[in-house]
C-alpha cells in the first residue's frame, strides 16, 4: 500500500531528528585535544547513567548549570543545592564543544537547526541524511528539512543544550545533548541570564 506523502514527510522530519544536531560551526582552532576519541568514549563510559531531578523552587540562590565534558555529565544547581543530574552527549572530534564560562543567551523550545538537518524529496523520502547546507550540495527537487532541537537552551555563538540522541560518547556538532525528558527539566528551570560552565578536568578512572 502506497504511503501519503505527508506520512512520509512526518517519518523524514523524525529520522532528522534523531541523527542530525546542531547549527554549530566546526572548531577548527582553539580548542585543545585533550585525549583521543577511544580514550573520551572509554572513559565516559565508565561513569554512571544520570538521570535525577528534585527541585524545589523555594531553595535560595543563582541557578547555574555545569557540563563535564570529560564524564559527559549535567548539573543543575540553586545556590550550592544540585538539583539535577543527567548524561549528556557533546561535541565530536573537530566539532568539539568549547570550555567557558557562559550564560544562557536564548531559550527555544522548537528550535529548528538552520544548518544540520536533511534533503527530502518532496514525495518525504530522505535523500541524504545528516548534511551540512554550506557543504552538501542539494539535489534537484528536494528541500532541507532542519533538525529538530527541542527545548533549546543557546549559551554561546551556535552552541546550546536541547533534547536529542545520547550515545555514551560525543557525537554532536557541538551542542550539549540531553535526554528530552531532562532536557525539559533543565529548560523549565533555567532562564535568560543562567550561568553556564563548560568544563573538562583532566579525571582518572581507574581500569
Amino acid at each position: 500500500m502506497r504511503v501519503p506523502p505527508l506520512r512520509n514527510l512526518f517519518f523524514a522530519v523524525v529520522v532528522v531528528s534523531g541523527l542530525a544536531s546542531c547549527t554549530e560551526l566546526p572548531n577548527d582552532v582553539g580548542v585543545r585535544q585533550h585525549r583521543s576519541v577511544a580514550a573520551q568514549t572509554w572513559l565516559a563510559s565508565h561513569f554512571p547513567i544520570l538521570a535525577s531531578w528534585n527541585d524545589d523552587p523555594r531553595i535560595r540562590g543563582e541557578r547555574k548549570i555545569v557540563i563535564n565534558l570529560t564524564t559527559q555529565q549535567a548539573f543543575f544547581y540553586r545556590g550550592k543545592i544540585l538539583i539535577g543530574k543527567t548524561n549528556i552527549s557533546s561535541g565530536r572530534k573537530d566539532f568539539e564543544t568549547p570550555p567557558g564560562k557562559y550564560r544562557v543567551i536564548q531559550k527555544d523550545a522548537h528550535h529548528i537547526s538552520s544548518q544540520y538537518g536533511a534533503y527530502v524529496a518532496s514525495s518525504g523520502a530522505v535523500l541524504m541524511r545528516d548534511v551540512d547546507v554550506k557543504k552538501d550540495k542539494r539535489p534537484k527537487g528536494a528541500r532541507f528539512v532542519g533538525a529538530s532541537m527541542p527545548y533549546f537552551l543557546r549559551f554561546t555563538g551556535g552552541y546550546g543544550m536541547h533534547a536529542g540522541f545520547v550515545p555514551r560518547y560525543r557525537a554532536s556538532h557541538g551542542c550539549i545533548r540531553m535526554p528530552e525528558k531532562m532536557a525539559q527539566r533543565f529548560f523549565d528551570a533555567a532562564t535568560v541570564g543562567t550561568r553556564v560552565e563548560v568544563i573538562e578536568p583532566p579525571t582518572i578512572v581507574e581500569r
